[in-house]
């Protein structure tokens, strides 16, 4: 029979179940004697929501996870008991009872079971292997199964739970049902973490398996795995992935987070922590991690990456995450007939790699808000092959600004779209253009050659509006990627942005845009322009 919810909006889940398993099966790890592992309402509700199922088909609805929590939360427990779960617990669905409730089975009903604790060292897997032995040597576990916690491995009545690293070539070839990867912050091209996970997660693929990734905040600009989760993650919210079958669970404490004030601080590592913090009822000591902060040898950048959780910068970005949620306003309006200005910034194709982006950005005059009005670009996987920027959407958005806004300035780096920045300037410029880039072209905005003293302030301009939170912007998950994605490059006349390297697929296109709008915005203020509507002229007889 079919799903019967329990309540409106209700989404099945075997979570129940795995919970059950764990608190009557598993004992809790360093406590020297026995005591049932019992999760915190935190941990219960990933559970919940890890093992939710398709209302409809009764499928598990991810396929991938990513619990990202900072260092002491219990990630490494977690997992632990989510393995321990899937080797031996009712996981696999199995239908709907005479409720109308999810029924589940176990893999060994299905198939010979390999679970694995997977890091690129073998000290990193020790943060899961040893709490997992401990759940299950001293747990009621033990009698209930038949099952061999040994040392290097677990035998169970069919199958094993062991772990592997990266150096093992085992992991090719090895189809685990469920998969830990451990701490996927380091797991980068150099030390074969990146094939290590396509491996892992190409063996899943075949038996219907799953995997989990538990990294603390990654860096950007170093396409760890965990960093490359980060982005289908935005892809699925920005609409842009084929799939959206990735649970991903980021908390962090909030932007605002002041280092040299302990109350800040403290209210800080309370969000990161949640329940695991010692103010909330947990065992994580919080002022003796706010300590931390003061020590020499702890950098500012390092205590928010490891005990805010927050994502912050590369060494040479231009922007930080936590820099740009403090001035990220998503639920802000603009009013049809409000004075902007626009910015924008082109590309074509690309005989290799992947094509740069065209971007569209707009700046109204009265705050400095930057709005995203379009961003494209290259689809990821076949839909990518011979791809290239849709001009009749791109004219389409840039005529329906003009229409909505009172639009007093556009500027628009002409490279690659010379004829068409033409044409809007033939277009437009008898309407509502009152600023312009030059006299002989009100929108050409060329972003080299002999505007590099103007593009360099015009770049101090934006980042300095925004770590002084002078401005706001829209907070999309595009224009929040561009600008995460650029990079500082000083040259001859100053500080510029750039990508991490000429074929980077990680593009910058709606920052640059970002600043062109701005720019216009600044020369619109110098002129006087900050109404928000557009002006009506009377004309008396």
């Amino acid at each position: 029979m079919p799903f019967k919810p329990e309540y409106p909006g209700e989404v099945p889940t075997l979570g129940w179940h795995v919970l059950d398993f764990i608190s009557s099966m598993l004992a809790a790890p360093d406590k020297g004697e026995y005591e049932p592992l019992i999760l915190t309402p935190e941990q219960a509700q990933f559970v919940l929501n890890w093992y939710a199922l398709d209302p409809v088909t009764g499928r598990r609805q991810y396929r991938r996870g990513v619990l990202s929590r900072p260092k002491g939360w219990g990630k490494s427990p977690i997992l632990s008991a989510i393995a321990c779960a899937e080797a031996l617990a009712g996981v696999v669905p199995d239908g709907w009872d005479a409720n109308g409730r999810p029924v589940g089975k176990p893999w060994l009903a299905v198939r010979t079971p390999l679970v694995q604790v997977a890091a690129v060292s073998e000290q990193q897997t020790a943060n899961a292997w040893g709490p997992l032995l401990e759940m299950l040597r001293l747990g009621p576990a033990l009698d209930h199964f038949d099952i061999e916690p040994l040392d290097s491995f677990v035998n169970l009545p069919r199958g094993r739970i062991m772990p592997v690293t990266s150096s093992a070539s085992s992991a090719e070839g090895a189809r685990a049902v469920f998969a830990i990867m451990d701490q996927t912050e380091e797991w980068k091209q150099g030390n074969g973490g990146k094939r290590f996970a396509e491996v892992i997660r190409k063996n899943a693929a075949k038996i219907n398996g799953t995997t989990l990734e538990s990294p603390n905040a990654y860096t950007p600009g170093e396409g760890s795995v965990a960093e490359e989760s980060a982005a289908f993650y935005k892809n699925i919210l920005e609409g842009r992935a084929l799939d959206n079958g990735l649970l991903y669970d980021h908390r962090e404490a909030d932007s605002d987070t002041d280092l040299d004030d302990e109350l800040s601080v403290m209210k800080g590592l309370s969000q990161a922590y949640g329940d695991s913090a010692d103010v909330n009822g947990g065992w994580v000591d919080l002022k003796r991690l706010a300590a931390e902060r003061l020590d020499p040898a702890m950098p500012p950048q390092i205590f928010r990456a490891y005990f805010l959780n927050q994502i912050t910068h590369a060494s040479d970005s231009w922007l930080s995450e936590p820099e740009l949620k403090g001035v990220a306003a998503p639920d802000t309006e603009l009013e049809p007939g409000t004075s902007i200005t626009l910015g924008f910034d082109g590309s074509r194709k690309r005989a290799r790699g992947v094509a740069d982006a065209t971007a569209l950005v707009g700046c109204r005059v009265s705050d400095g808000h930057l709005f995203s009005l379009g961003v494209w670009e290259q689809p990821d996987g076949p839909a990518g092959r011979n791809w290239e920027v849709p001009k009749s959407e791109v004219h389409a958005a840039v005529a329906e600004a003009f229409k909505t806004y009172n639009v007093v300035g556009f500027f628009a780096d002409p490279a690659k779209w010379e004829s068409d920045v033409g044409e809007w300037e033939a277009k437009y410029i008898s309407k509502h253009l009152q600023i312009r880039a030059s006299q002989a072209h009100p929108i050409e905005f060329w972003m080299n050659g002999g505007r590099a003293v103007t593009i360099v302030r015009a770049t101090e301009k934006l980042h300095n509006a925004i770590i002084d939170r002078e401005i706001t912007y829209d907070g999309s998950h595009v224009l929040t990627r561009h600008f995460l994605n650029a990079r500082r490059r000083p040259g001859q006349k100053g500080l510029q942005i750039a990508k991490d390297f000429p074929d980077s697929p990680r593009k910058i296109d709606a920052a640059v845009a970002a600043i062109l709008a701005f720019e216009a915005r600044s020369h619109a203020v110098a002129k006087g322009l900050t109404g928000r509507k557009r002006s009506r002229r009377v004309t008396r007889l």
